[in-house]
């Protein structure tokens, strides 16, 4: 059995990476933005902060579905 992230939480490690800021900094953006839909999430990130399109995914996904993808980073 793997204990590697799976769905969007194992683009995190690189989005902390690339972009110099924590992943919980990403969601609380999010959440300030008072966006609801997937794609209104992406093509902010994309076009405010300049994420590629895969990182904006994965966050949106994480945010809007939460329970479904474990805690990050993992305990």
């Amino acid at each position: 059995m793997s204990d590697q992230p799976k769905g969007p939480t194992s683009y995190f490690p690189s989005i902390e990476q690339k972009y110099g800021r924590p992943v919980a900094d990403w969601l609380a953006d999010i959440e300030a933005s008072g966006l609801t839909g997937h794609k209104a999430i992406v093509d902010h990130l994309k076009a405010e902060h300049g994420l590629g399109h895969g990182h904006a995914n994965a966050l949106a996904a994480y945010h809007l579905n939460p329970g479904k993808w474990p805690a990050y980073p993992a305990a």
